[in-house]
């Protein structure tokens, strides 16, 4: 039961993840380009990304899980289960890792960005081969924080039957009073965690020397 709770958790936290920067990354970069001291600044498109991620980051994750109850069904077919959590932990996930994108990209060096473009260099050119590779490593650093966040959220959707070790730690340790099984899943979680931010930062480090 809980090698299956850690293979439900890491397969939600890594899908949610991924999911979440490819809907994320577009998002944050959209953000820093249209900011108002962006390559293309635009009021509107920013206010509105702005908007979207500032209300979506300010519903606590278990809410959020009932509210979009209906989209999950849609999309999935049921509301419970590891597959069925994935879809409010990326709609958690998208407005806090473009946030942390938009942190990021906003760190290069504005300088870097005016040498790029007065030797010529398109608006795409200077986002995929300056921004993204000058913020390479904040980038992957806020990727670990935002791992250990969905990390967490997996463990709250317990609560509502999402699968996973936190499901575990509910439904056993919490109803049945198994405080034994309770204990294995908090460290089994602590454990996941320290192994997503140990690999994560040895992987920034490692870009980091490069550059």
């Amino acid at each position: 039961m809980i090698v299956a709770g850690i293979g439900e958790t890491l397969y939600m936290t890594l899908g949610a993840t991924l999911l979440g920067y490819l809907f994320g990354l577009p998002m944050g970069i959209l953000l820093t380009v249209s900011d108002k001291d962006g390559l293309k600044p635009n009021a509107l498109l920013y206010k509105i990304l702005d908007v979207i991620a500032n209300i979506v980051r300010s519903i606590p994750f278990l809410i959020l899980l009932i509210l979009i109850i209906p989209v999950t069904r849609l999309l999935v077919g049921k509301s419970y289960g590891p597959t069925a959590t994935i879809v409010p932990l990326t709609a958690a996930a998208i407005p806090f890792i473009a946030r942390m994108v938009e942190s990021s990209l906003k760190e290069v060096d504005a300088g870097v960005i005016e040498a790029a473009r007065s030797m010529g260099a398109s608006d795409l050119t200077i986002i995929f081969r300056v921004i993204l590779v000058e913020a390479r490593t904040s980038l992957l650093t806020n990727a670990t924080i935002a791992i250990g966040t969905i990390l967490g959220y997996t463990a709250m959707a317990g609560a509502v039957g999402g699968g996973g070790l936190g499901d575990i730690a509910i439904r056993y340790g919490y109803h049945r009073y198994q405080m034994d099984i309770m204990f294995v899943t908090v460290i089994l979680l602590i454990l996941l965690v320290q192994l997503f931010q140990t690999i994560g930062m040895a992987l920034a480090n490692r870009l980091d020397k490069r550059r």
